[in-house]
């Protein structure tokens, strides 16, 4: 299979935006909720827009021999999955066309275009300087924090891989951040894209750290207010 992309550069195509280092979909700048292995699929179709990608070409590139899934299921799940992401129907597709049998290919023109999908940081007016406490799901002991852009995107990469090793090395370089439950955090800053807050923490082994959290591990803190 052919890679026609460009690793500094997104694709563009219609009013649509992949960032593909990021693993991130975007429809007219907002952010479009996708997992993995469709976002997977729709990233190997646009590096051969034009040509067909074959079921196989797929299997070995998403699920590795090692692998041990349904893949007949799962690749049709994960295109099913992206057709409703784009908004595509199977019977009349502008982007994702079926070869039965045979593969898929990606029908709509491509451009790789200058920068990423998602938009610099900025204020959030109202909430700026307030202080929240990070919170998490039952049974998860840490929320991830990122130093800085680049360490979220490599995070983002290195989870796409399952690179469990290189998640590692993050964490003990300390460009991935482990937030206990409850620390506080001063909120700084928020993606107007990606909903992710840069914060800053307030206790804890991280005291006085920026990073990058999830808007939705952030709780106001009862009573709190700005200094």
């Amino acid at each position: 299979m052919n890679s026609t992309r460009s690793e500094t550069k997104a694709l563009q195509f219609g009013e649509f935006r992949v960032d593909p280092r990021a693993g991130e979909l975007y429809r007219s700048k907002k952010k479009i909720k996708v997992q993995q292995q469709p976002m997977q699929v729709l990233v190997a179709l646009l590096e051969a827009r034009g040509e067909v990608v074959t079921r196989e070409e797929l299997r070995q590139r998403i699920w590795p021999a090692d692998t041990f899934v349904d893949f007949e299921h799962s690749l049709n799940t994960a295109i099913k999955k992206l057709r409703q992401a784009l908004g595509d129907r199977a019977t009349r597709s502008k982007f994702v066309e079926t070869l039965p049998r045979r593969g898929y290919r990606f029908l709509a023109a491509v451009t790789a275009v200058e920068g990423k999908a998602a938009t610099t940081t900025i204020p959030v007016d109202g909430l700026e300087g307030r202080v929240f406490s990070v919170s998490a799901e039952e049974e998860i002991e840490c929320v991830v924090g990122l130093a800085d852009g680049k360490a979220f995107a490599e995070w983002q990469r290195l989870k796409g891989l399952g690179d469990d090793v290189g998640i590692a090395m993050m964490i003990g370089e300390k460009r991935l951040l482990l937030l206990t439950p409850g620390q506080t955090v001063r909120l700084l800053a928020i993606d107007g894209t990606t909903g992710w807050c840069e914060v800053r923490v307030l206790e804890g082994e991280h005291f006085g750290k920026t990073a990058l959290v999830n808007r939705e591990s952030l709780q106001e803190a009862p009573d709190a207010k700005r200094d």
